[in-house]
C-alpha cells in the first residue's frame, strides 16, 4: 500500500524524535512517503495532490483537528469517490478531538499501534462529514465541529493569544471563554443569529450556535463535552444553541453538556441539555445561520473570520478512515 505521512512539525504532544519512531514503524508495512507541512494550508495541498495522483492508497495526518481538517479538505477537493484515498490520523495536538471520537488512543505511540494493527486486519469506516458555504471562502469540509457565534469568538481569542506565543492549552481556552463571556454582555442577552431550518420556522435571537458531526463537541482534559450526544459520524448535523446566556442558565447547561452519558438499558437515547434558552436539533441535512451583523465563524476548531450568512450540509459516508 503506498502511503502519504503528512506531518505538522509543530505539532503540540510530538517531539522530534517520537516522529522519528512512528515513520520507522509505518514504513516497516507501508510504501510511505513523507512531507512536512511548511506553511498555513500547506497539508491540503498535500493531501489534495496525493488524492489527485491517483496511485496514493493513504493518507496519514500527524498532528492536532486543525492538520486533520486541512488533509480532509485536501482528499475531497473534488468531492467524495471511491478513488479518493482513505484518511487516517496520528493524533499530536493538544486536544485530537477528531481521533478520540473515532475511538484511537491519544497517544501517538499507541495510536501508531492501532493503525498498524487495522492496517493489517483490514479495518476501515466510512464518516459522514459535515460541509459549510459561505460568501467569500471556497465550502470547508468539516469532520467534527463548526460554529458561528460565541464559540467562534472563543476560538479567536484562543488563536490570537497563541500567534502572541501563548501554548494552547485546555487553561487557556477556559481562560478565554470566561473573558469572553464578560465582554460579550450585549450578545449574551439578544443573541445576533438566525437559524433557518428547512420545514420549520425561522428562529431568531441566538446567541451561541454549535454545528456538530460527532459527539463528544471537544475535551478538557480527559473530559468529553456533550452539547449534542446523539451527534455521530453515522447521521448528518446536529445544532446546539442558546438564546440568552444568563449567568445561572448558563451555569446550568455547562453542568449538563459536562456529565457522562452512558448507553441505557432500555435503549433509549442519552438525554441532552435542556432548558428555557436552549435549542438542539438532532440529524439535519441541510440548514442556515444569518447573523444580523459578521460574526466569528469555526470550523474544526479552526478561526475563519467574520461572516453573515454560513449554509451547512451533511454529507454522509463521505470518507473511508481506517480504523
Amino acid at each position: 500500500m503506498r502511503a502519504l505521512l503528512v506531518v505538522n512539525h509543530n505539532a503540540t504532544t510530538t517531539s522530534g524524535r517520537t516522529r522519528d519512531v512512528l515513520i520507522h514503524a509505518l514504513r516497516s508495512d507501508l510504501k510511505l512517503d513523507v512531507a512536512e507541512t511548511q506553511y498555513r494550508g500547506h497539508a491540503r495541498d498535500l493531501a489534495r495532490a496525493a488524492s489527485e495522483d491517483g496511485t496514493v492508497d493513504l493518507v496519514v495526518a500527524l498532528g492536532g483537528d486543525g492538520t486533520v481538517n486541512e488533509v480532509v479538505n485536501g482528499l475531497l477537493a473534488h468531492g467524495p469517490g471511491e478513488k479518493v484515498p482513505r484518511l487516517a490520523v496520528v493524533p499530536g495536538g493538544s486536544t485530537n478531538v477528531f481521533a478520540r471520537a473515532l475511538g484511537l488512543p491519544n497517544d501517538p505511540v499507541e495510536a501508531t499501534g492501532a493503525l498498524l494493527d487495522a492496517l493489517e486486519h483490514g479495518r476501515e469506516r466510512p464518516i459522514g462529514l459535515g460541509k459549510a458555504m459561505t460568501e467569500g471562502l471556497p465550502d470547508r469540509w468539516f469532520t467534527f465541529t463548526a460554529g458561528l457565534g460565541f464559540d467562534a469568538g472563543v476560538v479567536g481569542r484562543v488563536e490570537e493569544q497563541r500567534r502572541a506565543g501563548r501554548k494552547s492549552t485546555h487553561a487557556l481556552y477556559v481562560g478565554q471563554a470566561l473573558r469572553h463571556y464578560v465582554t460579550q454582555r450585549e450578545q449574551r442577552r439578544s443573541g445576533p443569529v438566525t437559524l433557518e431550518l428547512p420545514g420549520h420556522q425561522d428562529l431568531p435571537g441566538l446567541a451561541l450556535t454549535i454545528v456538530s458531526n460527532t459527539s463528544p463537541w471537544t475535551f478538557l482534559g480527559n473530559r468529553p463535552v456533550y452539547p449534542s450526544p446523539l451527534a455521530s459520524f453515522d447521521t448528518d448535523l446536529d445544532v446546539f444553541g442558546i438564546t440568552r446566556m444568563t449567568a445561572f442558565g448558563t451555569a446550568r447547561t455547562i453542568r449538563q453538556i459536562l456529565r457522562s452519558y452512558t448507553p441505557s438499558g432500555d435503549g433509549a437515547p442519552p438525554a441532552g441539555p435542556s432548558g428555557k434558552h436552549v435549542v438542539t436539533y438532532h440529524d439535519v441535512r441541510h440548514f442556515t445561520l444569518v447573523s444580523e451583523e459578521p460574526a466569528p465563524f469555526q470550523v474544526d476548531g479552526d478561526h475563519l473570520g467574520d461572516r453573515s450568512r454560513v449554509s451547512f450540509t451533511g454529507v454522509r459516508r463521505a470518507l473511508r478512515v481506517i480504523v
